[in-house]
């Protein structure tokens, strides 16, 4: 039993170390896909602009402008199928546009499983170390009978801060998670409809 509570108390310091490093983890992912994702999702923004303009006004003869009018995924994955369905036809145009994703996918990603993770898992950790930190308390009560609640209070005082620490770097990482995951949904969104929209500019030729 004795074992255990040393076990305890030195988890108990260490989780505060592991909050900070996870803390520091999470913010330094938070500011890396920021400056990743701006100008992408910038451009984005435009192209589904663009896209949006397209369909109001059911013309597609300025698609081919559109795929080489900026550097956004969605123009590169446009130009990829409309040459491909000019050398191939249409049919595999959904696997080239898949294929495409899939490549693209971990990069638009990166990092964002760990930053995931640290969001879903601080809180336990914090409430792991505040667990230890309150066996330590009632052990230094059982341990020091005369000062009463006091050690009891400060002991638990000083275990809260886990759960308080794990909470913190859990909030802005959840919040950060979600943020960058819309915004690698909305490109991802806009590679479908270019392909659709390269998919009606064939059909509309063909007519």
């Amino acid at each position: 039993m004795e074992a255990l509570l040393k076990m305890a108390d030195g988890a108990a310091h260490g989780i505060l170390y592991l909050m900070i490093l996870a803390s520091v983890v999470s913010v330094s992912i938070m500011i890396e896909r920021y400056f990743s994702l701006k100008k992408l999702s910038r451009s984005s923004k435009v192209i589904a602009s663009d896209f949006k303009a397209m369909l109001a006004e059911q013309n597609l003869a300025n698609i081919q402008a559109l795929s080489k009018q900026s550097d956004s995924l969605e123009s590169k994955a446009l130009g990829y199928g409309l040459t491909f369905v000019e050398n191939h036809g249409q049919e595999g145009l959904d696997d080239l546009f898949n294929s495409f994703k899939l490549v693209e996918r971990p990069e638009l990603e990166k990092n964002l499983n760990l930053l995931g993770t640290i969001a879903s898992n601080a809180p336990y950790i914090g409430l792991l170390g505040t667990v230890m930190g309150i066996m330590k308390a009632f052990n230094d009560l059982a341990n020091a009978p005369g000062q009463g609640n006091e050690v009891v209070m400060a002991g638990i005082g000083h275990a809260l801060v886990s759960t308080a620490l794990g909470l913190a770097v859990a909030i802005p990482a959840v919040v950060g998670f979600n943020h960058y995951q819309k915004k690698v949904g909305l490109v991802l969104n806009n590679i479908d409809a270019a392909r659709d929209l390269c998919l009606a500019f064939t059909k509309s030729r063909k007519a």
